[in-house]
């Protein structure tokens, strides 16, 4: 797709004010997946001009956030292209050379309200609404103003009557009454502009195309095409994406300290999971896939797939893609993203590794996961008589009285001490007396960890701790049951 023969340009925006949150990540990935898809060019530009909310190291976030989720950017402030800068605290005299062409378009004007009457607008809720006063101000008395020094803004011009349309590629048409847009600030008194004029002059400028946000700039894009239009430019198309919500009543918020891309890294989910699912968050594929890698998102994405309803995030079900990416990794690949967390538990550097791992990959969803899972097996203590309890198995703890010293027996014998010849073992072991396989191998799970629920059965349990220590553990367990 082109834009009246232009090639497609997207670009992602953010302010460097903290970590990637959902929905920002989102954004900067329809934009990347669209452009991929239609042979075009996909821009980072790092929107700093509000120094109030810059936040240290945010700039490093955001390349590394989109490094590690593979949106790879054509251009940006630390790759370079033949639009920069590509940060927007280093255009300041581009904004204000435009600001004034536009004062002479009269798409804009200089006011010199102090303060003062500022507040004097206000209402006693605190809301005020700009009363166009500078505007007629005569041309002699502005040049006075501004050869004295008076500290100025320029703000936009706009219209008393009349309303605003555009067509937006997701919501279709969208207007606007001009008489509910103020004339709002775009190049303040230290020279810096603000975003509503900022991003206008960038995207013509960076030739962007396809405009991609958030449906909460719906109602503000007339007063952004009113720029281009006294500017003479074209604009661009607009694609305002549906709102991402926790829940039926509440949008997913930074500001309500909602989960970010690294917040939900650090929980082990497993990255190209979140990527996956994060795209699907308000788009879906024409075959209604779920499991998408980044090259399949690329080659499927469209913008008619995008809907207009709300997105609610299922974390459950990014858990479960979670999972289903893990199971599809080979040994060596899940060995080196659990280790980590492996790391982080008790068990960790006194049980073979592999074996660990072995147990653990089709029984966790997310590495944090990992610790729990495992912790048990350095946490063996008393065990109470009633686990042993198990109606499907038919046992209990007389049963375990009988169960135990027959497989400490049992397991002396055995040859290579390893899952399979474990289990051979204690299932002989049950045939051999008569009774059910679960009855043997449920009483000697609980006897070797203490638990009802464990990431492997009897015998994964007994290769894992070895046959000294398995040995030991039968004999306290049965010591404590003779004791009960």
């Amino acid at each position: 797709m082109e834009t009246k023969d232009r090639p497609v340009r997207t670009r992602f925006a953010p302010s460097p004010t903290g970590y990637m949150h959902i929905g920002n990540l989102r954004t900067a990935l329809y934009g990347y997946l669209f452009a991929k898809k239609e042979g075009g060019k996909f821009v980072l530009r790092l929107e700093d001009t509000d120094a109030k909310r810059y936040v240290a190291d945010a700039v490093q976030i955001i390349y590394d956030t989109l490094r590690d989720a593979g949106i790879a950017y054509d251009e940006g402030p630390d790759v370079g292209g033949p639009c920069g800068p590509y940060v927007q605290s280093e255009r300041a005299a581009i904004y204000k050379q435009y600001a004034e062409e536009l004062v002479r378009r009269g798409g804009a004007y200089y006011c010199f309200c102090d303060k003062e009457r500022l507040e004097s607008l206000k209402d006693e809720n605190g809301v005020g609404r700009y009363d166009k006063h500078c505007l007629r101000l005569s041309e002699e008395e502005v040049r006075e103003k501004l050869a004295a020094g008076v500290p100025y803004v320029i703000r936009q011009n706009v219209p008393e009557t009349g309303s605003g349309s555009y067509e937006d590629l997701v919501y279709g048409t969208v207007t606007v009454d001009f008489k509910d847009i103020e004339d709002g600030v775009l190049l303040k008194s230290d020279g810096m502009p603000t975003y509503n004029f900022a991003n206008v002059v960038d995207d013509h400028l960076m030739g962007i195309t396809h405009v991609i946000r958030g449906s909460e700039y719906l109602s503000s894009t007339p007063k952004y095409n009113l720029m281009y239009d006294a500017f003479g430019w074209e604009r661009p198309q607009y694609v305002h994406l549906p709102p991402i919500m926790k829940n039926a009543h509440e949008k997913l918020s930074k500001r309500n300290g909602d989960a970010s891309y690294q917040d939900l890294v650090e929980k082990g989910y497993v990255r190209e999971a979140i990527v996956n699912y994060i795209a699907l968050l308000g788009w879906s594929p024409k075959d209604n896939r779920e499991k998408m890698t980044l090259r399949e998102l690329e080659e499927s994405f469209s913008l008619a797939g995008i809907n207009k309803s709300p997105a609610i995030f299922d974390e459950p079900k990014l858990r479960w893609l979670s999972g289903e990416y893990i199971k599809e990794m080979d040994d060596e690949e899940f060995a080196r993203r659990a280790r980590p967390f492996l790391q982080q538990s008790k068990a960790y550097g006194k049980y073979d590794e592999a074996k660990l791992l072995r147990l653990l990959k089709t029984r966790v969803e997310i590495f944090s996961e990992i610790p729990a899972k495992i912790d048990f097996l350095e946490e063996y203590g008393p065990i109470d008589p009633a686990l042993y309890f198990n109606k499907k198995m038919k046992s209990d703890a007389e049963v375990a009285e009988t169960v135990l010293p027959l497989a400490e027996e049992c397991l002396k014998k055995v040859e290579t001490f390893e899952n399979a010849a474990v289990y051979a073992a204690l299932v002989a072991l049950a045939q051999e007396r008569g009774m059910k396989n679960g009855q043997v191998l449920w009483c000697v799970r609980i006897a070797l960890t203490g638990r009802e629920n464990t990431p492997g059965g009897a015998s994964e349990m007994a290769e894992l701790l070895g046959r000294e220590r398995t040995l030991a553990r039968l004999q306290e367990a049965l010591s404590q049951l003779q004791k009960a």
